[in-house]
């Protein structure tokens, strides 16, 4: 295959997609990429079929690109650098997207930390891994027998890993039963925000069933305070706060027993104030029976998929704000890259009006519920014109774009206009793209997964949303679907909920919460259990409820710490 024909796919997916040009001028499955498999996925075709955005606007009048960066520059000119925000989304996660970022803090704007995804999880997993989190490499997910599915929704989320071990024995633990819950041996529908408590009860069966690792546990900390945990309170304790049944437990064990186990982890157990100390618990579970470090099996996340690099667009921030609490209207301008906060960010009422007392500058490939509030539009190129490096989070192999097509002219790709604002402030020029792309191109990353410092979970303090929980209250859910991906592509706006709660579909209802409340309408679905309702990820209503507040430790979105009540309207 021509090197120069390959394209990445840039979406914000587990499995880092990679395709070629073939002779035709059709983008086509990579033959060599182990992930993609000769096959592209709905997200990338969806992607292909997007209508990219080619016209800039100011004050929602059409105008060149040229005169759109004047209006950039002249606004950074005149307003006070600790009043600017810097807000950058995943939409794109080549490795380029970074360069304005690179601008903005030599400039001295406020940019942000945290996440509005993964951060928490991948925190739990550091602390107890001696601050690495790093999966293993995806042969030892292939080679493995049997896999658990811990709050991912893996067809849909995963489809191209799924696919090299669709074969495999599968078991999910979910409040929701996914299309692979219902393809599993056995699906354990646990109670949201339980996924601790599970944890617990799957150790002390473990040890029972003489299923523990003894030599992972001998030689690493933590495992007898660990097991302490396990067992503070009575089985029926466990049984009664998760929703799962002692035979679920037992047949659970049958089906591991002496298998080589995966566990493949979503974001849902982790959407929680309390998220890291949760992942961490289940993190020392899949020690506890020897998951770690086997020629076969593991446990995978969302790892850091620049480990191993050394980074080569760096930003330096004069001052850092959390992501999910960024009050717009602290700020008089607002550069907003490739991301939608009026759908993705909690408190969606909070976020219009923070918009609206801002002068928004919107970069991006495409329009969207954001760029609504934008006082000045500036189409960023498309991920065909622009060479480029995906590294993976889902995996350890990279996809690479080395094909353009012609880019047009009244856009601009992250590295120039970067250069452009540094050319017009006086600052330094990025290096060359061409060293920065090869850089990581040719950079090969030795196997980082082997964990030598592993520290079991020694404390646990969780509030549970259980008890706090009223009767006419339900536990918020959000998940991924097929045909969208965030608030990108074919959006679903309904809430789903159980048929025993009495409504109808398209029954329009108030949804509320002690943050906020919002109109939404009514989809019936069997696969929610009767406590929970569910929003999918991209819904516009969804975050009028969401909280307005970050994590224990992690600084990220809490968005299923929340419980909501549901009234016809």
């Amino acid at each position: 295959m021509n090197s120069n024909n390959l394209v990445a796919c840039p979406l914000d997916c587990y499995d880092t997609c990679q395709g070629y040009v073939d002779e035709k001028g059709n983008i086509k499955g990579s033959t060599e990429h182990l992930v993609t498999n000769k096959k592209l996925c709905v997200n990338f075709a969806n992607l292909l079929k997007e209508d990219f955005l080619k016209t800039a606007f100011y004050k929602n009048e059409e105008v060149n690109l040229d005169e759109a960066l004047d209006v950039l520059v002249e606004r950074l000119e005149n307003t006070s650098s600790d009043k600017t925000l810097f807000y950058k989304g995943a939409g794109n996660l080549g490795v380029m997207q970074n360069c304005v970022k690179t601008f903005f803090a030599k400039y001295g704007s406020t940019l942000t930390k945290g996440s509005l995804c993964d951060a928490i999880g991948s925190l739990g997993i550091e602390q107890g891994r001696g601050g690495i989190n790093v999966n293993p490499p995806i042969e030892k997910l292939i080679n493995s027998d049997v896999i658990i599915a811990w709050g991912r929704n893996l067809t849909v989320t995963s489809s191209h890993m799924y696919n090299l071990v669709k074969d495999k024995t599968f078991i999910t633990i979910d409040p929701i039963k996914t299309k692979i819950a219902k393809k599993s041996e056995l699906h354990l529908q646990i109670n949201p925000k339980t996924d601790h408590d599970l944890a617990l009860l799957l150790t002390r069966f473990a040890h029972m069933s003489n299923q523990e690792d003894e030599e992972f546990i001998s030689t690493h900390k933590g495992a007898d305070w660990f097991f302490d945990l396990a067992r503070s309170k009575p089985v029926v304790s466990y049984e009664h706060t998760t929703g799962v049944s002692l035979s679920q437990i037992t047949k659970f064990f049958e089906l591991i027993e002496g298998k080589n186990v995966s566990i493949l982890l979503g974001l849902g157990p982790q959407k929680y104030y309390e998220g890291a100390q949760i992942f961490r618990t289940i993190d020392s579970f899949a020690a506890y029976i020897g998951v770690h470090n086997k020629e076969k099996g593991g446990l995978w996340y969302l790892d850091d998929s620049s480990y191993g690099y050394k980074k080569q667009l760096v930003s330096n921030a004069k001052k850092k704000i959390a992501l999910p609490t960024v009050d717009f209207s602290n700020f008089d301008l607002v550069f907003i890259q490739g991301t939608d906060p009026v759908v993705t960010a909690p408190n969606t009422k909070k976020v219009i009006e923070g918009l609206k007392n801002s002068f928004v500058v919107f970069f991006g490939t495409v329009l969207n519920e954001t760029s609504k509030y934008a006082d000045l539009i500036i189409p960023s190129s498309s991920f065909l014109t622009k060479k480029d490096v995906r590294l993976s989070y889902g995996h350890e192999l990279k996809a690479i774009s080395n094909y353009t097509e012609k880019k047009d002219e009244n856009s601009i790709s992250e590295y120039d206009l970067a250069n452009f604002l540094n050319e017009k402030f006086g600052f330094e020029k990025l290096d060359d793209e061409e060293k920065i792309l090869d850089y990581y191109i040719n950079t090969k990353v030795e196997d980082s997964s082997y964990i030598e410092n592993f520290q079991f979970i020694e404390e646990l303090e969780i509030n549970e949303l259980y008890e706090k929980k009223k009767q006419n209250q339900y536990y918020f859910l959000t998940a991924k679907r097929k045909d969208s991906l965030n608030s990108q592509f074919k959006v679903d706006n309904y809430l789903y909920v159980n048929p025993s709660l009495g409504f109808n579909n398209d029954d329009e209802v108030l949804l509320k919460s002690e943050f906020g409340k919002t109109k939404i309408k009514i989809k019936n679905s069997e696969d929610i259990k009767e406590n929970c309702v569910l929003a999918y990820s991209g819904n516009k209503y969804a975050n009028y409820v969401t909280p307005f507040l970050t994590d224990q430790e992690a600084d990220s979105a809490i968005f299923q710490e929340v419980l909501v009540e549901i009234e016809l309207s």
